[in-house]
């Protein structure tokens, strides 16, 4: 796959479950933000152990953002053991979902770049690392099923981004984007990765890619919640900001 037809055909996939599944979350917004305040009928009994470090505010959210995304039934749920949280079959694709989220301590990282494991991207490729050569990685997820036969499907990641506040778990942001497959390495290259601190692990630098750039650069990252007065705050999250009221002008 190597001309631009090829490429747009890609990214129109990849735009048209972004687009799914924003609108869904965005529908399903009230519902997901009223999920989260739950916790709070019952703070008591848990907050004790969130703060010496035995909960992970990750674990709670992941409950309710995974529920209404299974409960919408898009596909059939895939067994194998290699993938994100989320994985379904659909008619022209296999679909993987991750949620990640981020306390406001690292607000730095979330403005430009998030952690991908290797199970859920198919982007190998080299990545720069500042003041050395070039480092490769390896993803493990295919850039398609069943390559090569009349069964293929392309392999779509997507990563649902929360950031929130430490001490009150307010939420700030959530969004949804989609990290390019790993056929459109011969147009994006190294732009895609950041180096993680380890040689095997890396981040999506979405900051650096984030438009459908074969779309008429069409948004990779679509903002679903902003909280606009807590958010004002934080001169890092202006990315996010942007990307909100543009989807909201447009």
């Amino acid at each position: 796959m190597c001309d631009k037809i090829d490429f747009k055909k890609i990214e129109t996939i990849e735009m048209k479950f972004l687009n799914k599944y924003y609108h869904f979350l965005k529908f399903a917004e009230d519902e997901m933000l009223l999920g989260f305040k739950t916790k709070e009928k019952i703070k008591d009994d848990w907050f004790r152990y969130y703060k010496s470090g035995i909960s992970d505010f990750a674990v709670g959210a992941e409950r309710i953002v995974y529920a209404l995304l299974n409960g919408k039934g898009i596909g059939q749920p895939n067994s194998a053991p290699v993938g994100s949280d989320l994985f379904f079959e659909v008619e022209d694709a296999f679909i993987h979902i991750d949620l990640k989220t981020v306390q406001t301590d690292n607000i730095g990282d979330y403005a430009k770049s998030i952690f991908v494991g290797i199970n859920q991207n198919s982007y190998t490729g080299y990545m720069e690392v500042k003041g050395k050569e070039n480092r490769l990685y390896n993803s493990s997820l295919p850039t398609y099923y069943n390559k090569g036969t009349t069964q293929e499907k392309i392999c779509l990641t997507y990563f649902v981004t929360i950031l929130y506040e430490k001490e009150n778990l307010d939420i700030l942001v959530i969004s949804i984007m989609c990290m390019p497959n790993g056929e459109l390495e011969k147009h994006y290259k190294t732009r895609v990765l950041k180096a993680g601190k380890n040689p095997d692990k890396t981040r999506f630098n979405f900051s650096n890619v984030p438009n459908f750039e074969f779309l008429d650069n069409k948004k990779r990252i679509k903002v679903i919640y902003f909280a606009e007065k807590k958010c004002s705050n934080y001169k890092k999250l202006d990315f996010y900001r942007e990307l909100y009221h543009g989807q909201n002008e447009s």
